[in-house]
């Protein structure tokens, strides 16, 4: 089966300001993720969707094949993720002249990811025919365990609880965090419903060195830590 590959980024970041551009390790930020997409050998085509003409130009700069300019009102600090996502993959199936029964969709502030994830995130979506496929690393805390929440008198109490109570926490299920690097949709239900979460969601897990979400001041310099150790 062949895909496309989308992958967005918004001029305007709050935590990181001018994060998509910013050099890491003498690229862009947002190079690395389109030379990883390319790298897997999977895609027709990479999709880049901004509202910021600089970001557009360097994503063009750096290989990818189709630039597509995001609504204003899919751009804002309060705007979904899937609606923007949806709008670049369609529009790059009016491009290129043909419809995709599947799509991946790659966050630029995950750069720590390898080809192999992209691959092994595919295989599993075609071996399981689930409706996606995310990716995460195993949880760091866990909500049976160590992560609490407060009430409206401000106590404390675990995020989850179990009928048993858990004593210590190799005993708690698993829990995984999303680390936003890799999405595997199919088409459908994608464009009717566009969403993170079905019903029948895979989960392809990547290890915590490669599953650092940009975010921060502090996230950008372990990426380029790990990057360089790399």
């Amino acid at each position: 089966m062949r895909l496309v590959c989308t992958i967005g980024a918004r001029g305007g970041s709050k935590g990181v300001p001018g994060k998509n551009l910013r050099p890491l390790l003498g690229l862009p930020l947002l190079a690395h993720t389109i030379r990883q997409a390319k790298a897997s050998g999977l895609f027709d085509a990479v999709a880049f969707s901004s509202d910021s003409e600089d970001i557009l130009a360097a994503a063009r700069a750096h290989g990818a094949d189709i630039l597509i300019a995001r609504p204003p009102e899919m751009a804002t600090d309060l705007a979904a993720k899937p609606p923007a996502i949806r709008h670049c993959f369609l529009e790059a199936e009016k491009r290129l002249g043909r419809s995709y029964d599947a799509f991946v969709d790659l966050d630029v502030t995950s750069p720590l990811r390898l080809p192999e994830d992209i691959l092994g995130a595919v295989a599993l979506f075609h071996e399981t025919g689930a409706s996606n496929v995310i990716t995460g690393a195993p949880s760091r805390r866990s909500p049976y365990f160590t992560l609490v929440e407060k009430n409206e008198d401000g106590f404390v109490r675990l995020s989850k609880t179990l009928p048993t109570a858990v004593v210590r926490r190799q005993d708690s299920p698993r829990c995984w965090d999303m680390n936003g690097s890799i999405y595997v949709w199919r088409r459908e239900p994608f464009v009717s419903d566009p969403r993170v979460l079905y019903p029948d969601t895979r989960l392809y897990e990547m290890p915590e060195e490669r599953s650092i979400d940009i975010d921060s001041e502090l996230d950008f310099r372990f990426v380029e830590f790990l990057m360089g150790e790399r």
